[in-house]
């Protein structure tokens, strides 16, 4: 129990923030798995649509500061080299 009325509102605080940051992380996580399962399934359409909302929630997640630009930037490069091998 913290002794200070401000460490009581930081608890709460990062509780709210740790229960969103989990949340879109997994988002991320669902997002990127589905975009593997279109690049397995050689639909090209498919995948590019995959892709496009994988690189969409990265962008958001990186401008709530969840992931740090450059990991966002290393995961869509990884999954833009993925497409273009695809074809």
């Amino acid at each position: 129990m913290p002794n200070i009325k401000q460490a009581g509102k930081r608890a709460r605080q990062a509780l709210v923030r740790r229960v969103r940051n989990r949340s879109t992380k997994s988002e991320i996580a669902t997002a990127r798995r589905v975009f593997v399962d279109g690049i397995e399934s050689k639909d090209k359409a498919k995948a590019l649509k995959e892709f496009s909302a994988f690189c969409s929630i990265l962008d958001k997640s990186v401008k709530r500061g969840i992931v740090k630009k450059n990991a966002a930037d290393r995961r869509k490069a990884r999954a833009s080299a993925a497409l273009a091998k695809m074809a």
